[in-house]
């Protein structure tokens, strides 16, 4: 079982028609994730972060790339219940990497965070883990 890097995740997913690179690159990463694959929890992190930055994707696009991730069956995801209640909560406007920290929270009872708008929508969305906002 291979476990693609972000940038063999970013070229499957994202037709960069303007970067020859990527181009020369898209089959080989087509191929890769036509086998039994593991992705783990910091790939799909980077690649979020990748898609959301370098290609200024839209959260709806990203989310769907990361749900199409998940419905690969050959495709294993890190932590896979996780990840998918993180896209849940990242489609409700949480920063992926946030909910990705709420989602596999593993004896915690809180989140610490100085983040405000993180509290602030964590509050609304009545989200399972309480979320404190450190002053």
């Amino acid at each position: 079982m291979r476990a693609p890097d972000t940038n063999v995740l970013a070229r499957f997913f994202v037709d960069d028609a303007e970067d020859a690179q990527a181009a020369q690159q898209r089959p080989a990463a087509v191929a890769a994730l036509a086998e039994r694959s593991l992705a783990s929890v910091t790939v799909l992190l980077e690649l979020e972060r990748v898609m959301r930055g370098f290609y200024e994707l839209p959260t709806k696009d990203i989310s769907r790339v990361l749900r199409a991730l998940a419905s690969i069956e050959h495709v294993t995801l890190e932590d896979r219940d996780a990840v998918l209640a993180a896209i849940d909560d990242f489609d409700k406007g949480i920063d992926f990497a946030a909910a990705l920290h709420l989602a596999r929270r593993s004896r915690a009872s809180g989140f610490a965070t100085f983040d405000q708008r993180l509290a602030k929508r964590a509050k609304r969305l009545a989200l399972a883990l309480p979320v404190e906002l450190l002053a």
